[in-house]
């Protein structure tokens, strides 16, 4: 098989659309109920840490993170992660939540939550918080509430509510 070329670039406005409409195609309308939407809802994420992929000019994945706050300590929360069916076995997820993750890390964050798959999270440096350590507003499976502390903080040191964060960048 043919290696693709795929461009990771910096999220800007114009991708607003094309982001949207994947997601609709991948999450279906179940998304909104989600309790990860629930932070996001309203709190805008950061561009500066948030990519798309491109094959030529098609977009194809996109990653966002978002300013949460997870206790008193301020994090990310990555999500939504999304790529085009066809292109799903092609290493693009995982590209694009290494890169946000190398660019909350220079940006000086230090931790980033999820809830997902541990299998294949895991893989890019993610562990799963134990149960009863962090409160999300919503129901969530707690096998699926996984965390990449980037400086090095053991995840059982990481405890309390998650919020939305609107601190000004």
């Amino acid at each position: 098989m043919t290696e693709l070329s795929i461009a990771l670039l910096n999220e800007t406005p114009a991708d607003d659309a094309a982001i949207e409409r994947l997601a609709a195609r991948t999450f279906g309308p179940g998304r909104f109920a989600r309790t990860a939407y629930r932070l996001r809802e309203g709190n805008p994420h950061r561009r500066d840490l948030s990519f798309t992929a491109h094959i030529g000019t098609m977009l194809v994945g996109s990653v966002r993170l978002t300013p949460i706050v997870i206790g008193d300590a301020p994090a990310l929360l990555l999500g939504p992660l999304t790529v085009e069916p066809p292109f799903r076995s092609h290493g693009i997820g995982r590209r694009l939540v290494e890169r946000a993750l190398e660019a909350a890390k220079a940006g000086g964050a230090t931790r980033v939550l999820l809830v997902g798959d541990e299998p294949y999270y895991g893989r890019m440096g993610f562990k799963r918080v134990p149960p009863g350590q962090v409160a999300l507003p919503g129901p969530v499976d707690p096998r699926r509430v996984l965390l990449c502390a980037l400086d090095g903080t053991p995840v059982e040191a990481v405890r309390g509510p998650v919020r939305k964060d609107f601190t000004p960048r």
